[in-house]
């Protein structure tokens, strides 16, 4: 049994708890802590000597949570919650922030709001850092387990305690390169070309590819790659084509000519999704606002740097 009182534990330690079961690595965890691996070392073997369990095992490469760990993890989280609202019941200052916010979102969304986001925030908030992971199809876990703290994505995952607000609209446009060949213009055309699209892990496709297929269009792709970013290098220089998001044009497709779909597509929108816990939380109630407040001016420098479609 343990020797140690309940005091000694805070909120450091089950913060490291969390983040050594969501990394699933001591050395991962020490960076996303901003601490030294043996900082991590030490202070996972005092919460080992609290909770009397070794708390993590060796798997493979990396290590498991035991089940015990796990159990903890559930009701840290829950402390945690209960010390951020202790925290922020005081008045509101942006300017006492002092921490990092984790945002998921994708290569499109990333490109397109957070650079802007993070300038707007810092300017009002000099202690706010940024961390941003990719979303890839998201999944409630992520804001459930405190991964992060908003998501954007134009699939918001499902549940009773995930909240969301569209943030823009986009619309699907066909991309490809104009020294190699035209546009598409007729749905005999788009069908003939080889198309590259995106495939995120594990195995699920754009909105548009599914809302395509199901209609009965069916394309031949000739490459799937994990993300927006991966697909210029393939268009440039060959005849192939994509149908992605028109908002792609303003940032890393720069470049690449654009044409209407010559089939009827349904728009893209985008939104914000956050977890129940935080809707109320005066911080995370800050950032959701500051987050809308680039949207339009994004929106417009991107405008700027799109080319006229074909």
């Amino acid at each position: 049994m343990s020797q140690f009182d309940h005091l000694d534990l805070d909120g450091h330690l089950l913060q490291l708890l969390l983040a050594v079961i969501e990394e699933g690595s001591v050395t991962r965890a020490a960076q996303r802590l901003g601490v030294t691996q043996s900082a991590v070392s030490h202070l996972l073997d005092k919460l080992r000597a609290i909770t009397g369990d070794p708390l993590f095992v060796k798997s493979g490469r990396g290590i498991v949570p035991t089940a015990h760990a796990q159990l903890l993890a559930v009701r840290a989280r829950a402390l945690l919650d209960g010390l951020r609202s202790f925290s922020h019941a005081c008045a509101f200052e942006p300017g006492q922030i002092s921490q990092t916010v984790t945002i998921a979102a994708n290569d499109l969304q990333r490109d397109l709001l957070l650079p802007s986001f993070l300038r707007y925030v810092r300017a009002q908030a000099p202690g706010l850092r940024l961390r941003v992971i990719r979303s890839g199809a998201p999944a409630p876990e992520m804001l459930r387990e405190e991964r992060c703290e908003l998501i954007i994505t134009p699939r918001p995952p499902e549940g009773t305690d995930i909240l969301q607000k569209r943030l823009f609209t986009d619309s699907y446009r066909v991309f490809y390169d104009s020294a190699q060949r035209e546009a598409p213009a007729t749905l005999e055309d788009y069908l003939a070309a080889d198309h590259v699209t995106v495939l995120y892990e594990p195995m699920r496709q754009l909105d548009i590819d599914d809302v395509l297929a199901d209609r009965g269009i069916v394309r031949r792709f000739a490459a799937q790659v994990p993300g927006f970013g991966g697909i210029g290098p393939f268009l440039r220089g060959s005849r192939m084509i994509a149908t992605l998001p028109g908002l792609l044009r303003a940032h890393m497709l720069r470049g690449l000519a654009v044409a209407p779909v010559p089939v009827e597509c349904p728009d893209m929108p985008m939104y914000m999704v956050w977890h129940l816990r935080h809707h109320d939380d005066p911080m995370h109630r800050w950032l959701r606002q500051q987050l809308e407040l680039v949207v339009a001016p994004s929106l417009a420098a991107a405008a700027e740097y799109m080319p006229a479609m074909a």
